[in-house]
């Protein structure tokens, strides 16, 4: 039971969010579900995840001699290295089928004469500006690569905003705060956030909304999704979004978000897809897998054969660990981007108060080999066809833990429970019973399978359909985690 006064708003809240209906854009992604029984609980089943081809040393470039004959002089030998030059492939008249992004690749890996590492591949996959996966399409949903929780049901969302508006609560209502969300997606989360908590005007008024977006395309749908228009002050414009009134800002990166304010951030689904290093170890201890080009021109995976710059970050993760939970692994998965964005929470926390919940699917302890990618819903390998499909890595939960507490002794650290266990402590279940007053039986069925994905283990028993689209629950894959300013005390429900 809830014994603070943020807990007690909370037992008011989740009941009254703004609109006992199902949803005010799709209803047919809003539904609900019967008890859920303990035995069913148990029945989750990890997701596969794809396997890289072996393993194997890259090339060396041997260097070249050549002899150059002076007019009218002895025969001068000279030695020449080529060893750091690009060598560019014979000249070919027949079309390439390579993608922008596919030259790009290897380009690079030939310039460099050598591999690249599996953070950079990541990294240029995804986020390349002209031809990375995220900047110039819409990949969430039915007709993307995959759903994410927002998407599956209104009621996601709403219950994000009650954790916030608690958070709020317990910062004593500040008139202005931030509220930053990394990786907004679509905008969905936060557009059902601010309808959910329309009804408390206080905490709506005190809203700047920021979201950290470095897609021009994604920037563009969550504009539309946040009902925006732009206002003009004499010579000055701001964008407000309808649903609440309040300015909405976009930034390319956390740090161009303004500080002085407390600071409401929710990150979620948004770790997972930062770029990691792998590590494998072997005869001559842990070595880097890298991408390189095998004869045929295809990517492969390879071990670098010197140490690299980023064992530093490994040697920083293995002093998190035991040296028993060590001896188990054989590949160990980093990411330094993760620490450095943690580390830039923290600080801001720590200085402007406030705090964050940070839900995502991963591990409490070292990962290993979890890297995946993901097209129209389906499993790919890693390295075909770069820029088709998504790729996203477990959290390291225990890694975002100590980089965050590593920063001040002004923050705490809650958690990680599981996303089953968040929102079933945040009131899902007196949502679902509002919803349902007020749905049809198509409403009715959405709602049910919404709630499965967002709270369930496995897959849904109550399921009628083709095996296909069996629900298979999320609740127990996703892990959350809170890290707040401790002037608040410990934020809901992390008590």
């Amino acid at each position: 039971m809830f014994r603070s006064p943020a807990a007690a708003l909370l037992r008011r809240l989740a009941p009254r969010l703004s609109g006992g209906t199902v949803g005010s854009g799709s209803s047919a992604r809003r539904t609900l579900p019967p008890h859920i029984a303990p035995s069913v609980l148990a029945r989750f089943s990890s997701t596969p995840t794809s396997s890289p081809p072996p393993s194997s040393s890259a090339g060396e470039r041997d260097d070249e001699a050549e002899d150059h004959e002076l007019p009218g002089a002895a025969r001068l030998s000279i030695s020449v290295d080529r060893s750091g030059l690009y060598s560019p492939p014979e000249h070919s008249h027949e079309p390439s089928s390579d993608s922008e992004l596919v030259k790009h690749l290897k380009s690079i890996i030939k310039f460099r004469s050598g591999p690249i590492s599996v953070a950079e591949y990541m990294e240029e996959v995804l986020t390349n500006p002209q031809s990375g996966y995220y900047m110039n399409r819409d990949v969430f949903g039915e007709s993307g690569d995959f759903i994410t929780s927002p998407e599956v049901s209104q009621m996601f969302g709403e219950l994000i905003g009650v954790w916030a508006m608690c958070l709020w609560e317990q910062m004593g209502q500040p008139e202005k705060v931030n509220l930053i969300e990394l990786g907004p997606g679509r905008g969905t989360l936060l557009a059902d956030l601010l309808r959910g908590s329309a009804k408390f005007v206080n905490f709506t008024k005190a809203l700047n909304i920021n979201l950290v977006e470095c897609s021009p395309t994604l920037q563009k749908v969550q504009y539309n999704t946040l009902r925006c228009e732009d206002e003009h002050d004499g010579d000055e414009k701001r964008t407000v979004s309808k649903l609440c009134g309040a300015p909405v800002y976009w930034h390319a990166s956390l740090e161009q978000v303004p500080s002085g304010l407390p600071t409401i951030i929710v990150a979620h689904e948004f770790f997972d897809a930062l770029p990691i290093h792998q590590f494998q170890k072997g005869s001559r201890g842990w070595c880097e897998k890298m991408v390189d080009l095998a004869e045929d021109s295809s990517f492969r995976f390879v071990l670098s054969p010197q140490p690299t710059a980023s064992l530093i970050f490994l040697s920083k993760r293995c002093q998190w660990a035991s040296s028993e939970e060590l001896e188990k692994v054989e590949q160990i998965e980093v990411c330094p981007k993760a620490m450095e964005i943690t580390e830039q929470i923290a600080d801001r926390i720590s200085s402007d108060g406030g705090g964050a919940l940070i839900i995502d699917y991963g591990k409490n302890g070292v990962v290993s080999d979890s890297l995946q990618a993901i097209r129209k819903h389906k499993f790919v390998h890693i390295l075909d066809e770069p820029g088709s499909a998504d790729l996203s890595a477990y959290v390291d939960f225990t890694a975002i833990k100590h980089s965050a507490e590593e920063v001040s002794d002004d923050i705490s650290v809650h958690g990680p429970m599981t996303q089953s266990q968040l929102l079933g402590s945040l009131g899902i279940n007196f949502r679902v019973e509002a919803l349902m007053q007020n749905c049809d039986e198509k409403q009715a069925e959405s709602l049910r399978t919404g709630y499965w994905r967002l709270v369930g283990d496995g897959e849904a028993p109550f399921w009628e359909g083709s095996d296909d689209q069996t629900p298979i629950g999320m609740g127990t894959r996703y892990l959350a985690m809170a890290i707040v300013n401790k002037k608040q005390g410990s934020p809901v429900p992390f008590e």
